[in-house]
């Protein structure tokens, strides 16, 4: 797990290290979540990586802004840990593809 104090930090690390999937918070100090996620996809090297925005701000207009400006899915907090587990599972299956570790399995077959 990687964690950044900031979004500019966020940014540097996706950057260099390449994450599998990204959380991101809205709320964060300097730059927004909003911005950081719209940085992130408008960059070829982080254009293709999942991004979960999960925050407090859990209006309709900021999941409606936070999918807009690139984000795959957005979940607001609270949430139980099933489901934060459950969503980052999704967008992790769907970047390799849409398939299960199930059927990776039985084509290996």
């Amino acid at each position: 797990m990687i964690s950044a104090a900031n979004g500019l930090d966020g940014i540097r690390k996706a950057r260099k290290e390449a994450p599998d999937l990204i959380i991101l918070d809205v709320m964060l100090p300097g730059m927004d979540g909003f911005e950081i996620c719209h940085r992130l996809r408008s960059e070829p090297d982080t254009a293709q990586l999942p991004i979960l925005m999960f925050s407090a701000k859990a209006q309709e207009i900021d999941k409606n802004t936070g999918l807009k400006v690139g984000a795959d899915d957005y979940l607001p907090k609270p949430s139980a840990p099933a489901e934060i587990v459950g969503r980052v599972g999704k967008l992790l299956e769907k970047k390799r593809g849409g398939k299960t570790s199930g059927e990776k399995m039985s084509e290996q077959r």
